[in-house]
């Protein structure tokens, strides 16, 4: 799809089965390529029929992390409509810990304890979302224009984690691709973990998994997992190494330059943990641009069967820009 494109979005809204109210309900934002005719009801309405040219889209799933707001992503959506995908960010206002309320990508910690990891998703409100996204798909402006055979979640920070414990098809077959930046299969000893536990993921797609050099929320957070950060195992790198065996192919990738927030643009220094970042050494324009490219064609590869996008990432692995420090691949006999 050209880069050109004209992107517009929707909003909506679902509830989310087992949350209290009034904390129960996500509000999302469906982006989609847009053909605009200039009528009088578009002008007067705001709403522009979709661009139906390139036939079915696949969806990507964008999941926030821990009080980082949809609009902090909505320039990686709108690259992903450019890129051939309709795109899905949402916001939900949830419990993050007891008495402790924020904008959540919907991790339920109690799918995370050593007693009942494994046994269902802790994405709690990725179903919820993905269901909304069928609605909008069965009627309306977008009737027919999703493809909701073919989705990829993508997560940030917790969100990321939310991924790696979620995109299995035993809970979510219709999810094809999983990416988690800046994100790993750490679990917390206030859920009940011994110190430095790595969980399993049990992802059963292709798996990319994205650091920064200069990510210094997770080093603040080591002490969440009973560790050192000074001496640890690169959490990433652990993930990459130990927890994702049951992973059809699974790719390493580190940032030169970045931060944990790479991801998020703009940033809110209200709110999250920002505060608590590494300082960028590298133009975060250009890690965004790396990034984009990185995760456009493992999703297109992935998504849409695209031999093009399948030799770039290749490429991209055998030849990395100088933006990225690191870069490892892993593809299962299977494959």
């Amino acid at each position: 799809m050209s880069a050109d494109v004209s992107v517009r979005s929707i909003w909506s809204a679902t509830r989310v089965p087992g949350a209290a109210a009034p904390y129960d309900t996500a509000h999302l934002r469906l982006f989609y390529p847009a053909a605009p005719t200039g009528t009088i009801e578009e002008r007067m309405s705001g709403f522009i029929a979709a661009d139906r040219s390139a036939g079915t889209l696949p969806v990507v799933l964008i999941l926030s992390g821990i009080n980082v707001g949809q609009d902090s992503y909505r320039w990686l959506a709108v690259e992903m409509v450019k890129a051939g995908f309709a795109a899905v960010t949402y916001d939900w206002v949830g419990e993050l810990f007891p008495g402790q309320y924020g904008v959540t990508p919907g991790l339920d910690t109690a799918a995370v304890t050593p007693e009942t990891y494994g046994t269902k998703p802790s994405g709690s409100a990725v179903a919820a979302v993905i269901g909304a996204v069928d609605a909008l798909n069965s009627g309306g402006l977008l009737e027919g224009l999703l493809d909701t055979s073919r989705v990829a979640l993508v997560g940030h920070s917790a969100g990321g984690t939310v991924v790696m414990q979620s995109a299995s098809s035993q809970w979510f077959p219709q999810v094809r691709a999983a990416v988690a930046l800046c994100a790993h299969t750490g679990v917390s000893t206030m859920l009940g973990w011994e110190p430095d536990t790595h969980v399993d993921a049990p992802v059963t797609c292709p798996m990319l998994l994205v650091g920064a050099t200069e990510d210094g929320v997770m080093n603040a957070s080591a002490v969440r997992y009973g560790v050192d950060a000074a001496t640890r195992r690169d959490p990433i790198e652990r993930t990459f190494m130990d927890s994702l065996g049951s992973s059809r192919d699974a790719t390493y990738v580190v940032l030169q330059g970045a931060n944990h927030f790479v991801a998020a643009d703009p940033i809110d220094p209200t709110s999250a943990r920002a505060f608590l970042d590494g300082e960028a050494s590298t133009d975060p324009a250009h890690s965004r641009a790396v990034l984009v490219y990185l995760l456009t064609n493992f999703l297109r590869s992935n998504l849409c069967a695209d031999g093009e996008a399948s030799k770039k990432f290749d490429e991209f692995v055998e030849a990395p820009p100088a933006e990225v420090q690191e870069v490892r691949r892993r593809v299962a006999a299977t494959n």
